[in-house]
């Protein structure tokens, strides 16, 4: 009965993976519609509205999050608040993509240093896709900078992966991060290098296009509409309500649900007194709430269905019953290098709390370090992994935020995760910290 919910676990993520790249099905209608049809196959229908609601309930808060802060940060947008951030990083920077793209990465990891994925995104994108869109660079190059700095910056004590490591091992920092820094470093770098590659790839594309860009043309590039909703005035005021937002929001003195519906009505009442122009900017914005709200809506149901049913617990099973005695050895190897792409399979705490526990006991019954597996473990598997996943609701605010669809943001950016990943395990198989 195991095995069978095994496969029918992996063939629904599988399937729907595979429909969501090649594009072959909305991203919105295949987290819906596969994973129901997998419970149907599963023989648990019955159950299957229990399974959906109790997803729904997890995600609600995020989803309400999710919806304000799209208008919050785009109100704020509209009031020429980023205006002056963007002028700035022009004057510092130029127009030159290199180092536009590497101080994209650099802003992404230094803003995850709290270790929020979603704080990073919605600092980090409504301050630069302006100065992305007014340069033409893409969107993509954007969401994958962004990424890289928030998932290798995830391997902190406090990120989500590594804290829960430590927690279900029952094991400390320096049993599993301290061992890692080096390896943590060496992706970092690599990272660095890819900013790199991909801001020369940009200055390539763009060519002569870039040439004929003038500093002051963009600074008045905007429309009679645009240039009217403008609040220079109240500048000051704005930065200081998006700065008042973000620390609420990371001392936990409101819930960021809380936090957000609270800056939008402000957000409106200060730079919109207008009732009209209240509404005007609430529905301009409306569409991109509930493209995101549906998006994250969906991942709750299918992550509700995959847990509820209990296709992922079995699925952690299999892989484990599956492993032969004889790799033993090289199970820390091989959990680290699958790191990224078992992130699009497992959620957090799935594997964290489900799969680790197991993997790292059979690798301590084999006569190996059973913390070698959580080294290995925090490389990649919701890392660098966790921006590319349909498993958390982060990814669909970086991709919402920047207008992307999944498959487009994981066709780009998977690759240069994965790759990021394997260099932190070889650095780290070299140092001795994941013994073979």
């Amino acid at each position: 009965m195991v095995m069978s919910l095994a496969l029918i676990g992996f063939l629904t993520i599988v399937i729907m993976l595979t429909l969501i790249m090649t594009k072959k099905l909305q991203t919105l209608l295949a987290l819906i519609i596969v994973p129901i049809i997998g419970c149907l196959v599963a023989g648990q229908g019955a159950q299957l509205g229990a399974f959906i609601t109790d997803g729904l309930k997890n995600i609600a808060p995020t989803g309400v999050m999710f919806i304000f802060a799209i208008l919050f940060f785009g109100i704020m947008s509209d009031a020429g608040t980023f205006d002056p951030i963007v002028k700035g990083i022009l004057r510092v920077v130029g127009k030159d993509p290199v180092k536009i793209c590497i101080g994209t990465f650099l802003l992404a990891a230094i803003v995850h240093l709290d270790g929020s994925g979603a704080v990073t995104f919605l600092i980090a994108i409504p301050a630069l896709l302006p100065l992305y869109q007014k340069l033409g660079m893409r969107a993509t190059t954007l969401a994958t900078l962004v990424a890289l700095g928030a998932g290798i910056m995830n391997m902190l004590p406090w990120g989500g992966p590594t804290l829960r490591a430590i927690t279900a091992l029952k094991s400390d920092i320096n049993g599993i991060f301290n061992p890692m820094l080096i390896p943590m470093i060496a992706g970092f770098v690599t990272i660095l290098i890819i900013a790199v590659f991909l801001g020369r790839a940009e200055k390539r594309r763009l060519g002569d296009t870039l040439n004929n860009i003038h500093l002051d043309e963009l600074e008045n590039e905007e429309t009679q509409e645009q240039a009217e909703l403008k609040r220079p005035k109240l500048f000051a005021v704005n930065i200081v309500l998006i700065i008042a937002a973000v620390a609420v929001m990371l001392k936990s003195i409101l819930p960021p649900a809380a936090v957000f519906m609270i800056g939008t009505a402000l957000a409106l009442l200060i730079n919109y007194p207008d009732i009209k122009v209240q509404k005007e900017r609430v529905d301009s914005h409306a569409k991109a709430a509930l493209m995101m709200a549906s998006m994250l809506f969906a991942a709750g149901s299918f992550i509700g269905i995959m847990q509820g049913s209990g296709m992922l617990t079995a699925l952690a099973k299999a892989i484990v019953t599956f492993i032969p005695t004889s790799l033993g050895g090289f199970i820390p190897i091989l959990v680290g290098v699958l790191g990224v792409p078992l992130s699009l399979v497992f959620d957090p705490d799935s594997y964290y709390y489900g799969v680790l526990p197991v993997l790292s006991q059979a690798v301590e019954m084999m006569g190996g370090d059973p913390l070698a597996i959580a080294r290995a473990s925090i490389a990649g598997q919701m890392t660098l992994g966790f921006p590319i996943s349909p498993l958390t609701g982060a990814t669909f605010l970086l991709t919402g935020l920047t207008g992307l669809d999944l498959a487009e943001h994981q066709r780009k950016t998977l690759p240069l995760a994965w790759g990021a990943s394997i260099v932190v395990v070889i650095v780290a198989a070299v140092t001795g910290v994941i013994a073979f």
